[in-house]
């Protein structure tokens, strides 16, 4: 049975603009990538999907890791929740209803983690009860505005670790009391 983990990088005051947000250090973007290239699958909002499609085509400016992670994003299967969307890219299934039926499916069908991305996802799965961890990745930054990394109430949760990641990145995980 697979595991439901939502986690994203955000603000000390806990936003998650992707467009404000310091580019990852070598040692969180390298986190980033072998977490990517573990992962069962992910599950995308519409909003984070669009951003993530940068990764589909390789760009010559890129340096050897970013080369490594568009791989490693390329090759894990998608799924996206949208009602807006008409189609997804390579390797990405358009989910537009029964949300809550496909996440279990996954969860029963799939071994390992399936990421979440998107705040606004993750508060749909929140209420159904399906996201199993939440890793908060902080930034040594406030922004002051953006996208809450939560996107609606928080479920009683329980600190099970924290690990600093780089030079300036702490990752708190949690789980649902």
């Amino acid at each position: 049975m697979a595991k439901i983990v939502f986690g994203m990088n955000q603000s000390l005051d806990g936003y998650v603009d992707h467009q404000e947000l310091p580019a990852p250090g070598p040692a969180l973007f390298r986190h980033w990538i072998e977490h990517v290239r573990d992962l069962a699958g992910s599950v995308y909002g519409r909003r984070m999907y669009e951003v993530m499609r940068y990764w589909d085509e390789d760009r010559p400016e890129w340096s050897a890791e970013q080369h490594e992670f568009a791989a490693a994003w390329r090759r894990q299967p998608k799924w996206v929740v949208s009602r807006s969307l008409k189609s997804v890219g390579p390797n990405a299934t358009l989910v537009e209803d029964d949300v809550e039926a496909v996440i279990r499916g996954l969860k029963a069908r799939l071994i390992g983690e399936i990421a979440v991305s998107g705040p606004d996802l993750a508060r749909s799965l929140t209420d159904l009860g399906l996201i199993d961890e939440y890793r908060l990745y902080f930034h040594p930054i406030v922004l002051g505005r953006g996208k809450p990394f939560f996107a609606g109430p928080r479920p009683p949760l329980r600190l099970v670790a924290s690990d600093l990641i780089g030079e300036d990145a702490i990752r708190l995980t949690y789980v649902p009391a």
